[in-house]
């Protein structure tokens, strides 16, 4: 059994994503690893990351992006999809480079691919997902931020990367250009996987995470709109009171022991329930969602009600 990790990114380096976290992660049950650098700014020091994980393993795809050809953050798709064709496993594990997995769950992962190899009925495996926010030790659970989604595929010439590389999809006959294409497209036969994914997409300094924003923004309201957007907007994201957010208890990966020691942002942010009057309230800080997720947390066990749900789940 051969496993092929990858992903993709442009201007890693200068939006503060760990991404040679991510990619140590899981390299240790990874056969060879693809990353597909799209070309990035002059300051931005993506490449250099990269190599010094100094593995065997690792291979550098370079590339340019266009948006305007792949518009509404299918350019994300378009990139994950040549890492894609550059993997020679016969399972693709993708994490994208603000995804880390627990060095605790890479046995589990490799022994659940061992296990269904050769069961033709999966076609991908499905995690369990971690939202860090703000700082290291708070995370969300609310409503309308994803429990699970696709990770591992079976590489097979129908499976692609969907929307803004969010999941994946079986598209037959594609085309190379319609990410976003529902119909004629099959959902993934997936299996669970007893693992987390830890998102650390919201955990950088407030300037980054406003750049951050800015950039996703970019890719999928195109360059004019978010200039436009983000014009007379702070300088520094808010990421609002963070009192009533629930605390992790466990313990982070290895990997990102050095990358946590770079915190240094504690005295921008809100640690009381107090929220400036002036900035628009996030989904989770809204009524309706406080609500939804009470209910969900005390009686749905905790499982979201009517979640975005892109695969079709095989109990195996």
């Amino acid at each position: 059994m051969k496993i092929s990790g990858f992903s993709f990114g442009r201007n890693v380096s200068k939006l503060y994503y760990p991404i040679k976290e991510s990619i140590l992660s899981i390299l240790p049950i990874c056969d060879e690893f693809i990353f597909v650098l799209g070309e990035g700014d002059e300051d931005d020091n993506t490449r250099e990351i990269l190599e010094s994980i100094n593995s065997p393993k690792l291979k550098i795809i370079d590339t340019k992006w266009d948006t305007n050809k792949f518009p509404n953050g299918m350019e994300n798709a378009h990139q994950t999809d040549i890492a894609i064709s550059h993997c020679t496993g016969d399972w693709l594990f993708y994490v994208q480079a603000d995804e880390v997995v627990h060095e605790k769950y890479l046995p589990i992962i490799k022994s659940r691919c061992e296990e269904l190899k050769d069961n033709d009925a999966i076609e991908g495996l499905l995690f369990k997902y971690r939202h860090f926010y703000a700082d290291y030790n708070h995370y969300i659970d609310y409503h309308g931020w994803y429990q699970n989604e696709i990770r591992i595929v079976k590489n097979k010439p129908d499976i692609h990367s969907f929307e803004s590389a969010q999941s994946f999809r079986r598209i037959p006959n594609f085309d190379g250009r319609s990410y976003r294409k529902m119909e004629g497209t099959h959902k993934l036969k997936v299996a669970e996987v007893d693992a987390y994914i830890y998102h650390y997409g919201w955990v950088r300094p407030p300037k980054y995470m406003q750049s951050k924003k800015k950039a996703l923004d970019s890719i999928h309201k195109g360059d004019e709109k978010a200039e436009s957007l983000y014009k007379n907007q702070v300088e520094e994201f808010d990421y609002g009171p963070l009192k009533k957010l629930p605390k992790f208890k466990g313990t982070h990966p290895k990997v990102m022991q050095e990358k946590m020691e770079d915190f240094s942002w504690g005295d921008k942010l809100n640690y009381t329930t107090y929220k400036r009057p002036s900035r628009p309230k996030f989904k989770h800080e809204k009524t309706k969602y406080r609500l939804v997720s009470f209910l969900e947390r005390n009686i749905n066990g905790g499982k979201h009600f009517f979640p975005f749900k892109n695969w079709e789940l095989i109990k195996v």
